[in-house]
């Protein structure tokens, strides 16, 4: 199969779009002529073996790496932008989950969500208010307890509430269950795959964990440069 397109019948809007992909680090190819469409309100969960270039793909899509072809985030190719218009374009756009939360552990959880707010222009009480808000949803205890002290899974939804909180099109999440426990790795999961329907975005994951990738829409493996559908009809 060539374009590995995520129908979306409700939404016109593309959250990303990789157009003839081509990325290579020395004399090793990680994408040949590599094409994915993922619309708001789908998910998308790439697997693959360590050094397919899985993570790499997260990297094209916020623009720290700058492959060959086009790169859409939000209907705009963003690999033509410069650096301060293309952290704008991120930061209003685009939210990200790392494996390990990459949170502040000195700051409260409202602290750390209610930072990427503040950082992306909002004003400090519309940034608190949504952070909390985002937080209560999202089952994370209300509290001044600093970050640090929090068990794995409440520091990994506090990390999805800062990514929602800019309202992004696009939501990246790169082995987000890979430190967690069973039962915490099955809530956050839970929690990733309502999102694209309850706030309206899209959502890229990357992991090597078949029963998190198996709940996305469509289920693609990174092989030989190319996305290969391994979805099950």
């Amino acid at each position: 199969m060539g374009k590995h397109a995520v129908s979306n019948v409700t939404r016109i809007s593309m959250a990303l779009e990789f157009g003839s992909l081509q990325y290579a680090i020395g004399d090793r190819t990680l994408f040949e002529d590599l094409d994915l469409s993922l619309p708001v309100g789908e998910s998308v969960a790439v697997m693959g073996p360590s050094g397919s270039g899985k993570s790499t793909l997260i990297s094209c899509a916020l623009g720290l790496v700058k492959p060959q072809g086009m790169v859409k985030v939000a209907g705009t190719d963003i690999t033509r932008m410069r650096s301060r218009e293309l952290a704008r374009h991120r930061g209003a756009h685009t939210g990200v989950v790392f494996q390990f939360g990459e949170l502040l552990p000195e700051l409260t959880p409202v602290e750390n969500v209610a930072l990427a707010g503040l950082l992306a222009g909002a004003s400090r009480s519309d940034a608190y208010e949504d952070a909390e808000k985002l937080l209560a949803e999202l089952g994370v205890p209300a509290g001044e307890r600093s970050t640090g002290t929090l068990s794995g899974g409440e520091r990994q939804r506090t990390a999805v509430a800062r990514a929602l909180v800019n309202k992004p099109a696009l939501l990246l999440a790169d082995e987000p269950t890979g430190a967690l426990d069973d039962a915490n790795r099955n809530s956050v999961a839970d929690i990733l795959f309502q999102v694209p329907s309850r706030w309206e975005c899209g959502l890229l994951v990357v992991t090597h964990d078949e029963q998190v990738a198996n709940r996305a829409d469509h289920l693609l493996h990174l092989a030989d440069g190319r996305l290969q559908d391994r979805s099950v009809a």
